[in-house]
């Protein structure tokens, strides 16, 4: 079976990198009846706090990527760590390091200014058993280290093929640290044995790791799983994503009035082609068509205009009652549900967000609308105001209010005052809406209801 995880460190917001491969981890396991499972990276105390993990739970329940299995939390594990580095010690694999930082940082700096590479140099491998005892009882702070054989290292990557790291490239390098807390390498080796993972899908910037966790995997003999490291989000300049490309974290932007399906649809996009020149799909869609074979080694552009786009998409294929749940976090001002059902039908063709979509129904709910002067100027005249009247006395006189004979009042008066109907139309929109565009006028009408819209078109004709 399938098993594949997301393994997020809480150290902040979850931005669209992550979940993007938490996306592309769910599609897989979805489309191969497998596993998608959880897991928390928060051994660094310093930097992970409940916060975030809160904040990246919240951010794929929202997206509705939901987990099979976990939270699993990496800080509930160190005895797990431990048990497994000791072992590695007791069959020679590893051994205690007891140089002090200062000594670390000093070799790097020489290793720096002769521009080679920096390899630990095994100083505490070479200690006779007198200084070890020594040094223990000193109690001087200890780090486990893995000693790397001198061996090629390979393994064929699902999406970039063929990778090596040659003998002699990785060195020593750490597994628990002095405080007793693993390193990423280690901990992400021993979790995703003992979780099962047998597939590694994760971000690009991980394939300098992937030869260490191999040779950790074969020090154990553990079974290596298959690897796929997705390609880079760039922003249109080809640098690294920021907020001045439009970025936000994945809550951020629910709280800019995206809906999780328009966001989730445009980044399975960034990296992944379902074929031909099709983008809109339902996740169940993007499930049935996903493969890894189709995920690009090129890196991904983040397009904010190509997703607003994706967004209006979304808004004005879904229904309005699904729609009125996600909205009503951006309404100021409610009212009865019908009408705000109505509202939405005949206002989200325009809408490119939420609180789009929201500004626009609010028209139908407020009481009074304030009227944006300089923008309607050349609609505030007097000869508006005696028609407006006049249109709101024969709104007055309908028994039965509707599309059709609200219509019929305006589209006679007009015929009467010898004017074509649109010189009616577009000042009844203004004084309606305070807007020189919007849905259909009659539309319009039916929503807003007799009582708001002659109290509107009287109020109106005081300004003109």
């Amino acid at each position: 079976m399938v098993r594949v995880r997301i393994a997020p460190s809480p150290t902040g917001a979850i931005h669209v990198g992550l979940a993007r491969s938490a996306l592309y981890n769910y599609l897989f396991a979805r489309k191969n009846k497998g596993n998608f499972i959880l897991r928390i990276e928060d051994t660094d105390p310093t930097r992970s706090t409940k916060e975030s993990t809160e904040i990246i739970l919240k951010g794929l329940s929202w997206l509705g990527l939901d987990w099979d299995e976990g939270p699993y939390f990496q800080s509930q594990r160190f005895p797990i760590y431990r048990k497994y580095a000791e072992r590695l010690i007791s069959e020679g694999k590893a051994y205690y390091c007891y140089c002090p930082k200062e000594r670390l940082e000093e070799e790097r700096k020489k290793a720096l200014e002769k521009k080679i590479p920096y390899q630990y140099d095994r100083r505490c491998l070479k200690l006779s058993q007198k200084e070890r005892e020594s040094l223990e009882r000193e109690n001087i702070p200890k780090v486990i280290r893995f000693l790397a054989p001198f061996q090629e290292v390979s393994f064929t990557d699902l999406i970039h093929g063929k990778i090596r790291k040659g003998p002699g490239e990785i060195e020593d390098f750490i597994l628990l640290r002095a405080d007793g807390t693993p390193t990423y390498n280690f901990a992400c080796v021993i979790d995703d044995y003992e979780m099962g993972i047998n597939y590694v899908i994760r971000a690009v910037e991980h394939i300098a790791n992937t030869p260490k966790q191999i040779l950790l995997y074969n020090a154990f003999n553990f079974p290596i799983p298959s690897f796929a490291h997705l390609p880079l989000i760039l922003g249109p300049d080809k640098k690294k994503l920021s907020k001045r490309h439009g970025a936000l974290s994945v809550l951020e932007y629910k709280e800019a009035g995206f809906l999780p399906s328009a966001l989730l649809n445009y980044l399975a996009l960034l990296g992944w082609s379902p074929g031909g020149d099709r983008e809109i799909m339902t996740k169940e869609e993007m499930i049935e068509l996903f493969s890894l074979e189709r995920v690009n080694k090129a890196n991904a552009i983040f397009d904010l205009k190509k997703l607003e786009h994706f967004n209006s998409v979304y808004i004005r294929k879904s229904e309005a009652r699904e729609l009125l749940n996600h909205l009503k976090p951006f309404l100021k001002v409610t009212g009865e549900e019908g009408r705000l059902l109505s509202a939405i039908k005949i206002s989200q063709e325009r809408a490119r967000t939420l609180i789009d979509l929201a500004e626009a129904v609010s028209i139908y709910l407020k009481e009074e609308i304030d009227y944006p002067l300089a923008e309607i100027k050349s609609f505030l005249t007097s000869e508006n105001r005696e028609r407006l009247n006049l249109l709101a006395e024969r709104f007055s006189s309908l028994l039965d209010f509707n599309k059709e004979t609200t219509e019929k009042a305006l589209r006679g008066l007009a015929e009467e005052l010898k004017i074509k109907a649109s010189e009616l139309i577009h000042p009844c929109r203004v004084a309606l809406t305070g807007k020189t565009v919007g849905p259909p006028l009659f539309d319009l009408i039916a929503v807003l209801g007799k009582d708001l819209t002659i109290k509107r078109l009287k109020k109106f004709s005081q300004l003109a």
